[in-house]
């Protein structure tokens, strides 16, 4: 009895309840995020950190794009992605992911990221751009394989009341090499979260940067900006490039990194790595600039990605987990199964590669509406 209450008074001591104690991983794991630098790397490398003393080493492989970051956890040589919005785009089978060789995945969602921060294109100050609309005729920058960082560019551009035809397109390799052509003067604008690396390397430059305001009162603005991008909402940033708590910027975000998987991950170890993700909050929090959206309190149980069983296993245990979030919980699984099903039946049919995108659209459409289920793209 005593040798069990100096037990508990150690486990008191250094802050780590008892049951964290067992919660069990490989001895070794891989993740996926953005490019080295980016907020969404920098947290998944707090988050790993402490993954040591559950003894478990976490490597982080930086990728420059959506689909480069999936392509590890399909094959099996990585087990969870800090990705962004592209998990969402990866589930509808839109964009980079309507192709032959992607289609719809069933990706779960582990958490997410909801601080002060947002999601906006970040604008050269030397290019005297204050309102979204001034960015007509600037060179925007987009990546090759991202939807998630392209449709985000023409969500943000749509507040102004301008398209892909109003800018000139720059593409970029990579997230990384897209920052790196606004220090060089190659891109005039680019998508970031207003905390990265990236975005105060710039600040510091000659160039500087700023972010140009998308008020929530423009309701025009944002309906233009939903048509493009539904997940976007406005929010008062207290943090980044140009925000504070005594002076918000009002822009546009959504939750930041998405830490998900995939469906087929054990129960197991999608519950002990959210269970580990709760009761280290404290010690990673302050760790990265935005790790603290994960407080478990914060989490958005109306997305639009279904969570993994073993996250709810865990999300309930932490008294957050409520009945509606479980109805459209299962809601999202079903639409996973109905495009799940739209695409077998789809590649069944043999399709030709001639117009491949487009007639995968159509059977997309088809399927949800016949559902009953919003196609939105």
């Amino acid at each position: 009895m005593r040798r069990a209450l100096v037990a508990a008074a150690l486990l008191s001591a250094v802050g780590i309840p008892a049951y964290a104690q067992d919660l069990k991983f490989p001895a070794q794991m891989s993740w996926t995020a953005y490019d080295t630098g980016s907020s969404g790397f920098n947290m998944a490398v707090a988050i790993g950190q402490q993954l040591k003393k559950h003894k478990s080493d976490v490597r982080v492989l930086a990728a420059g794009n959506d689909t480069a970051r999936l392509a590890p956890l399909r094959s099996g040589r990585a087990v969870a992605s800090a990705m962004g919005i592209g998990t969402y785009f990866s589930q509808e089978g839109v964009f980079e992911f309507g192709t032959r060789e992607w289609g719809p995945q069933p990706v779960r969602v582990i958490l997410s990221s909801s601080s002060c921060n947002a999601i906006s294109l970040g604008v050269a100050k030397d290019t005297g751009v204050k309102e979204i609309k001034d960015l007509k005729g600037k060179r925007v920058g987009i990546v090759v394989g991202s939807p998630a960082l392209t449709q985000n560019a023409l969500g943000v551009l749509a507040f102004g009341n301008l398209t892909a035809k109003d800018v000139k397109l720059v593409e970029f390799s990579a997230y990384g090499a897209m920052w790196k052509g606004m220090l060089n003067n190659e891109v005039d604008a680019a998508i970031a979260s207003n905390i990265s690396g990236q975005v105060k390397e710039v600040e510091a430059s000659p160039r500087g940067i700023v972010f140009p305001p998308t008020p929530a009162s423009d309701t025009a603005g944002w309906a233009r900006v939903k048509k493009v991008t539904p997940y976007y909402a406005p929010t008062k940033s207290t943090c980044g490039i140009g925000a504070s708590k005594e002076n918000p910027a009002e822009l546009p975000n959504y939750p930041y990194p998405i830490f998900m998987t995939y469906a087929s991950q054990t129960e197991d170890f999608v519950y002990n790595l959210t269970k580990a993700m709760i009761v280290e909050y404290p010690n990673y929090k302050d760790a990265a600039p935005g790790a603290d959206g994960f407080d478990v309190k914060r989490q958005d149980l109306t997305g639009a990605m279904p969570y993994h069983a073993g996250t709810v296993k865990a999300l309930k245990e932490a008294g957050v987990w409520t009945a509606e979030a479980e109805k459209h919980n299962q809601a999202l699984v079903k639409r996973q199964d109905v495009l799940a099903g739209a695409w077998k039946a789809f590649i069944d049919s043999k399709p030709a590669d001639d117009k491949f995108a487009d007639n995968w659209m159509k059977a997309r459409r088809d399927a949800l509406t016949k559902a009953g289920l919003d196609p939105v793209m």
